[in-house]
């Protein structure tokens, strides 16, 4: 576990050296848990939102977007429950002064014991090697019998007080399995409070006049509130989807891990509408597309699994999430719910306002289920960063560090490098870049050493380096390297559109989604 925090520390502070994530207000001392996105970053991020909507919005054709406002009338959030329900278990430590997450501090419990297992089960794996049997070894083996029934009881344990709501319960178990402050090390605990999530301001320009607003801690609620308007000016029948991509907030007490919790965050939603009944069917479906859209970054299919929620949202009847093995752990990147009727009736019945779809198939008019995929832009960013990030051994002994990023998220395509300044090199090099920058986003440099451009190219996962020398003003051929196996090849000026464009292109992504 320290390793893997050594990794994580490390690609925190790659991710501000080379300009991808930046602490925000950092002149100002900071700001806990809001962070900005640097040059790189936000190409990196801008990528991944293109790569999402265009698989929604391209690849289906009964899924349009739409942009909804942040700011949404207070009667919508008390329909949708967050204002009653929005809310997670807190609990303080008395002498650090540290406030925590009841419910985090005991799954964090539960993932110690599983980690025991784990290695109980690594351990016989390398002693009995090519011959050991796992399920036999879990099975039989009497220390990881005990672990498993420990961790067993306590998640059941656990499960039935998050059900039940049980805030007394959470902190028994807090007390009971000695569960102790990261901070101050003691067990001197609060009683557990619920904390409601949601950024409460003013709109108007008098005191008298002004009326209580949230900025919205998600963006589906835009989506279901304009469903009718979709629906009529598209001519959209069941079913189809609405998808959109926005900032939400939510005044998290427990922000940690980076980017992967935060007060300020982007959404990629997509709400999928259908006919009541064939819910679960979709609900199957689309997890089945939502893993494969993952999958196809290849990033290591290994790394992904999906958890059922042990406790279902108000307005589901089926839940899953998508984990990503982050250098922390398996977390959450995307969840995927079956919300039922719920957000359409609950809008139906506050506003007053009928907002039932008629289906011409069946002759009738109903409240149409709903599926979500709904995916943190933020995570999947720190998923793709974290699984590109590697400290590589070289055979000269050297070590480069390189991000591997999926060629069509990267936020550089090509890099022009000229040998030298001089002799014409980098006016060539400039005619070489003013002819790729139209279709690819391309990067120049001269300064340094080439193996120095190189490293500097590798750091921000820039997929191919272009080397002008003199022998290009001979001939228009240029050295073209390929950033994760450093192969270097001689081509011609006139091929590298193509070449670039067959590797980096979003549509040589989108096409493994067929």
């Amino acid at each position: 576990m320290a390793q893997q925090d050594d990794v994580f520390k490390k690609i925190v502070s790659h991710a501000k050296e080379y300009g991808f994530v930046f602490p925000s207000s950092e002149i100002y001392d900071g700001l806990s848990a809001v962070y900005d996105y640097g040059q790189n970053g936000v190409e990196l991020k801008n990528n991944i939102k293109r790569y999402w909507w265009d698989s929604m919005t391209l690849l289906h054709d009964n899924i349009v977007g739409i942009d909804s406002a942040i700011f949404m009338h207070p009667t919508i959030w008390k329909a949708s429950g967050h204002v009653d329900a929005f809310n997670d278990p807190l609990i303080d430590n008395k002498d650090s002064k540290k406030r925590y997450r009841a419910d985090v501090l005991i799954e964090e419990q539960i993932a110690k014991i599983e980690d025991k297992i784990a290695k109980e089960v690594a351990k016989a794996a390398k002693r009995f090697g090519d011959s050991f049997d796992e399920a036999q070894f879990r099975a039989t083996n009497g220390r990881v019998l005990e672990q498993q029934a420990k961790r067993d009881a306590l998640h059941e344990r656990y499960s039935k007080a998050m059900n039940d709501n049980n805030l007394e319960e959470l902190r028994q178990i807090i007390i009971d399995e000695e569960i102790a402050c990261p901070i101050s090390g003691t067990r001197n605990w609060t009683e557990v409070r619920q904390f409601n999530l949601m950024f409460k301001t003013e709109m108007g320009s008098t005191a008298d006049g002004s009326m209580s607003v949230y900025l919205r801690p998600e963006t589906a609620q835009g989506i279901f509130v304009n469903y009718l308007n979709v629906q009529k000016t598209g001519r959209m029948r069941i079913p189809f989807g609405i998808a959109q991509i926005g900032k939400a907030f939510r005044n998290e007490i427990v922000a940690r891990q980076f980017i992967f919790r935060m007060r300020e965050f982007e959404q990629m939603e997509m709400q999928f509408f259908v006919r009541p009944g064939e819910e679960i069917g979709w609900f199957k479906q689309w997890k089945e597309w939502r893993l494969k859209w993952h999958k196809a970054l290849g990033l290591g299919d290994n790394k992904y699994r999906f958890h059922d929620h042990e406790k279902l949202a108000h307005y589901a009847n089926a839940a899953t999430d998508i984990e990503f093995e982050m250098p922390f752990g398996f977390k959450e990147v995307e969840g995927i719910h079956s919300r039922t009727n719920f957000d359409l009736s609950q809008h139906q019945k506050f506003s007053g306002k009928k907002i039932e779809y008629f289906d011409p198939e069946l002759n009738q008019s109903y409240t149409p289920y709903v599926i979500e995929t709904s995916i943190g832009v933020d995570r999947m960013f720190l998923s793709v960063l974290c699984s590109s990030y590697e400290e590589e051994a070289l055979p000269n002994g050297e070590t480069r560090v390189v991000l591997h990023l999926p060629a069509p998220l990267a936020p550089v395509k090509c890099a022009v490098l000229p040998l030298v300044r001089k002799d014409g090199l980098p006016e060539k090099a400039r005619e070489i870049v003013d002819d790729l920058k139209f279709d690819f986003a391309t990067h120049y440099e001269e300064k340094d050493a080439i193996g120095k451009r190189y490293r500097r190219q590798d750091a921000i996962g820039t997929p191919f380096c272009i080397t002008v020398d003199h022998q290009t003003l001979e001939d228009n051929t240029v050295t073209l390297r390929e950033r994760d196996s450093m192969q270097q090849e001689r081509v011609a000026i006139a091929d590298l559109h193509k070449l670039i464009h067959d590797k980096v292109s979003l549509p040589s992504l989108l096409r493994k989604l067929k």
